[in-house]
């Protein structure tokens, strides 16, 4: 019987060669790693990042390209805003290579460990971009930059070496090349930092363990209140002399370390200014390695990851290793699509939604939980930065399709944040062991109602039921008191009422479906309830959402289409009034029926949005715009698939295609918004395949119309679901029929099991819309 194995194994290798053979042919890559192209999004308004990592890995190794500071003569800078990843692609120098970066954030904190390589005279200042010699930083040319999953390569044109870059999940691994011989030195910049102001880096350490071995940490106030990371650098030649610099400004009180020239070769550092020099002499064309390892707890773990991960100087490795970690991510959906462009768009998109949330958590399991204690993750991997207010809407769901194991971990890790949070909630947006209580809602709950009821999440649910209860009744944030008292967010209370109100109906709703799910009939009862209050900041007379005060009268003075200080967070209501994902019906009754919802769709997406209309609002640019319709950012993500109410689905066709087309292209600026930790890309994956998830926590997807040929999810179960579009072409972007399993499909959706179970969604396309659909 031995015999079958072999030739399925044989049969298995015979097709592979056919598929690859085709791929070739048509002159596409066989190897989908191929197809990412980290440096799309990495200009304008994407804040991607371009540099080296691994799928969820808890190093992002990448180039920066400014030193902007958060303010200026005590006011906030707005150009730090364009720095959020670290790296704008129109800058012309590079300061050096930090190893922590957010993608595709609205706010930035990181940057950590700053490594730049030198020749000549040493420097410890960065220099500014206006007058990069007077510094360490280097100009640089796109000519001689290349970047692929795992990989970046740069020259840096003042010191004329070539920086190489690659990483593990915990270390990052650089590879100079000197093409002249000269005195040369490494800098280490502790102070350096994103999102950086006087006084973010509190305190940093540097101990010198022998002449290729330094280990420390830093500790920093910024976006994160009380952030520590741990480091251990090494080097692949000894150095032959170091030295330091503390830039503090000069203390009355200097202690008893004053006895000791700390700037030339003194082991044992600490400031909150530090900057540090290791020097070489090197021959043309000699390579120097460095390895930096990074740990949430201790400097012996950041070297003990390291030795695990790292034990050896082959960088190519290192860079092969990740790119196959790549491929398999990559693996998980097979498209075939009409045009390299489009390849291009769907892998890439699948890579940003696979760099974060990060994993936050050394070889051993220990990780520094939200009580700043040290913890062992038992049984699963720890993750952080859940930028929840944008991943709870597509991001989350996909991984639930995709890449369910690694879901359940994350929610795993927010049910370790509230059981070690003194506050007693779970995390409403939180990274590196801090709460940091960026936007609104409390969508933690959104994302472990729909993981626990599409059957991803099996811990204890009704612990996690009582998380989400705890989270949604914490009076002291944001309203939460006086929406539970009065059914919605007074306007006096706080700014972003409106928009708060109508995110905690949607969360509130979710919490009610995973009550039900569990039996628990009081909890769903009271949930539900509370999951209409977004009928309370309803104005009938004007058919918007709507400010009020919390004596029932709306604000007079009141702009719809304006995006700031209207009461909503990063939009106007024009976008806003349509977040009701969980009763989308209800709503259309409210506005007036079919033929209303029909008209405020139409002229959501036609209509023009003047620019002073958001220009005080940062997270959206033209670039982000179709007509009034805000797609850069994320509140209307669903709206778009609302036409399926109206019996109009054909428009959800064209516009999802119009969106598609006009927010994701090729390049460094083929983001419209930014990527927001991989919510942007997983809109793009899931419209690509043809259904979407407008209401987490729902067991359906509605459908659209899909721009893949065809396509194989491979799901960890090991069914294959397959999507199929017949007579697919850029004109033929109206779906005239579909079928489920060979069976006309009734109705708009799909179920999650219908997925889940494998099978064949089939999309019949045509030139012309199907009004009868």
């Amino acid at each position: 019987m031995r015999i079958f194995p072999n030739i399925i194994s044989c049969v298995s290798l015979v097709c592979g060669f056919f598929v690859l053979a085709a791929a070739s042919a048509q002159g596409q890559s066989a190897r989908l790693v191929d197809y990412v192209d980290p440096m799309i999004g990495t200009a304008k308004m994407g804040h991607t990042f371009p540099g080296a990592t691994v799928p969820f890995g808890a190093v992002q190794l990448s180039p920066d390209t400014d030193t902007i500071p958060y303010a200026v003569n005590g006011r906030y800078n707005a150009d730090v805003y364009k720095y959020c990843a670290g790296y704008q692609y129109d800058d012309p120098t590079i300061v050096g290579f930090s190893h922590t970066h957010f993608s595709g954030t609205g706010h930035a904190d990181l940057g950590d460990f700053l490594l730049m390589p030198t020749s000549g005279a040493l420097q410890l200042n960065p220099g500014t971009a206006d007058a990069p010699d007077k510094g360490y930083r280097s100009r640089y040319s796109h000519d001689n930059e290349y970047a692929a999953a795992n990989y970046y390569k740069v020259k840096l044109d003042a010191h004329d070496i070539t920086a190489e870059l690659t990483s593990s999940s915990r270390v990052g691994f650089h590879r100079y090349t000197f093409s002249k011989p000269a005195e040369s030195h490494i800098i280490l910049d502790l102070m350096h930092g994103i999102y950086n102001y006087d006084g973010k880096t509190v305190w940093s350490v540097a101990r010198i363990l022998n002449d290729s071995t330094v280990v420390g940490y830093r500790q920093t106030n910024g976006w994160a209140r009380t952030r520590v990371v741990y480091f251990a650098m090494r080097l692949s030649k000894p150095f032959k002399n170091y030295g330091s610099r503390n830039f503090e400004k000069d203390q009355v009180y200097k202690g008893f370390w004053r006895k000791f020239d700390q700037t030339d070769n003194f082991a044992d550092l600490a400031g909150s200014k530090l900057r540090m020099h290791f020097d070489f002499d090197v021959e043309a064309g000699e390579q120097l390695l460095v390895k930096f390892a990074l740990s949430p707890v201790s400097m012996d773990n950041a070297l003990a990851n390291m030795e695990e991960e790292v034990p050896h100087w082959d960088f190519d490795k290192i860079k092969n290793t990740g790119q196959e970690l790549w491929e398999k991510e990559l693996r998980r959906i097979e498209v075939k699509m009409s045009r390299r462009e489009d390849y291009i768009n769907f892998y890439t998109a699948m890579y940003h939604a696979a760099l974060m949330p990060t994993t936050y958590m050394d070889v051993n399991g220990d990780y520094r939980g939200v009580d700043h204690q040290v913890h062992r993750a038992e049984g699963f991997t720890n993750y952080t930065s859940f930028s929840l207010w944008d991943t709870f809407r597509a991001f989350h769901p996909y991984l639930n399709l995709v890449n369910p194991s690694r879901n359940a971990d994350m929610v795993q890790s927010m049910m370790a944040h509230y059981e070690q949070n003194v506050l007693g909630i779970l995390p409403i947006w939180s990274h590196y062991a801090n709460e940091n209580w960026c936007m609104s809602g409390y969508h933690s709950v959104s994302v472990i109602a729909d993981a626990i009821i599409k059957g991803v999440y099996t811990g204890d649910a009704n612990k996690a039921l009582d998380a989400c209860v705890a989270t949604a009744n914490f009076r002291r944030y944001e309203g939460i008191g006086e929406y539970i008292d009065l059914g919605y967010v007074p306007d006096e209370k706080n700014g972003t009422s409106v928009s708060n109100t109508l995110e905690y109906a949607y969360d509130d709703w979710c919490i009610a479906q995973l009550a039900k799910y569990l039996g628990q009939e009081d909890i769903y009862a009271t949930f539900s309830a509370r999951a209409e209050n977004w009928r309370s900041v309803f104005d009938t007379s004007i058919g918007f959402m709507r400010p009020k005060d919390a004596t029932g009268k709306f604000r007079e003075k009141f702009d719809a289409l304006e995006t700031h200080g209207q009461g909503f967070i990063e939009g106007n209501t024009w976008n806003y009034s349509l977040y009701v994902p969980h009763n989308p019906q209800g709503l259309m009754e409210l506005l007036g029926g079919k033929k209303r919802l029909s008209t405020y769709l139409d002229s959501l997406f036609t209509m023009y949005l003047p620019d002073k209309f958001f220009e005080h609002t940062e997270d959206i640019t033209r670039e982000g715009i179709i007509g009034n319709y805000v797609h850069g950012n994320e509140p209307a993500h669903h709206v778009v698939y609302l036409y399926q109410l109206t019996g109009e689905r054909w428009k959800t066709h064209e516009w999802v295609r119009k969106i598609l087309q006009d927010q994701y292209h090729n390049g460094y600026d083929g983001l419209g918004g930014n990527d927001d930790c991989g919510q942007m890309s997983a809109w793009y994956l899931f419209s690509s395949l043809g259904f979407y998830p407008v209401a987490p926590a729902s067991d359906e997807y509605w459908l659209g119309a899909p721009i893949v040929e065809s396509a194989s999810i491979h799901l960890e179960n090991g069914k294959v679901f397959r999507v199929e579009a017949i007579n697919q072409s850029t004109k033929h972007m109206y779906v005239q029929a579909v079928l489920l399993n060979g069976k006309p499909l009734k109705g708009f959706t799909i179920k999650h099991n219908d997925i889940m179970n494998g099978g064949h969604l089939q999309f019949k396309m045509g030139a012309r819309p199907n009004k009868n659909l």
